[in-house]
């Protein structure tokens, strides 16, 4: 099928293109933050974040057992396996502190988020 000179395949290469740049252009606006656990423990146990901003949390797990990232002020629970990662996505948030912790490790591993 031709549309206005072009195959309808052409046009939605065209489209998926864009879309993908757009893609690309909103990821290198969050700005990331790694957040490491060891030894059970957060490092670093208090992360300093823009307020009103998405963030990104690169969550690398160097310990071989897993862990649960938990937040019930951000609503956030995410489990990342042993020496592994994952990503989890916060905010925008308001001026203030957020506590965070590891559910499997709640003693230990705790931190807070300081959005300013």
């Amino acid at each position: 099928m031709k549309i206005f000179g072009k195959s309808a395949g052409a046009i939605v290469l065209i489209a998926c293109s864009s879309l993908l740049a757009d893609t690309s252009t909103v990821k290198a606006d969050v700005p990331e933050i790694e957040l490491l656990i060891k030894n059970h423990l957060f490092y670093p146990s208090t992360l300093e974040v823009p307020a009103d901003q998405k963030i990104r949390i690169r969550l690398i797990n160097k310990d071989p057992t897993p862990e649960e990232f938990e937040s019930l002020e951000l609503n956030r629970e995410k489990i990342v396996a042993g020496n592994s990662e994952t990503i989890i996505f916060i905010g925008p948030l308001a001026p203030g502190t957020y506590t965070f912790f590891g559910e499997f490790f709640p003693k230990t591993a705790q931190g807070v988020i300081v959005a300013n």
